[in-house]
């Protein structure tokens, strides 16, 4: 899924360790653009995606997971990103993810004005 905002707000980040090892999260608000605009609290574990690079009041699209699980009766949701890049910038120029996948435009035969051949091929 997807979901597209500004951010409007960076918090604090929190790390801890579990059976698994060492972790960090770091939640942060976006806004979305919509005509009832709404704010959601998205999780970045791990680092998965560089806020610092982002900043607050930048317009992002998230790749984001819902999940949810149950704990003492009680259920709880995350929603985490696992890649985040600046609104739009796919429009034109790929990103940085996405720079390693692309091709290059295929060639373009040069017309007969431009190779300054005027005889004709028969």
């Amino acid at each position: 899924m997807e979901i597209t905002g500004k951010i409007v707000q960076i918090l604090e980040p929190l790390s801890g360790t579990s059976a698994r090892g060492e972790w960090k999260r770091q939640d942060f608000i976006i806004e979305t653009q919509e005509q009832y605009p709404k704010k959601v609290c998205l999780a970045n574990w791990n680092n998965k995606v560089d806020l610092e690079q982002m900043g607050v009041g930048s317009q992002v699209t998230a790749s984001i997971n819902i999940e949810s699980r149950e704990y003492n009766g009680r259920w709880y949701t995350d929603v985490k990103v696992w890649k985040m890049e600046f609104a739009g910038q796919n429009q034109g120029q790929p990103s940085q993810n996405n720079a390693e996948n692309s091709m290059p435009p295929p060639p373009v035969a040069p017309s007969i004005e431009e190779s300054g051949d005027d005889d004709m091929p028969f």
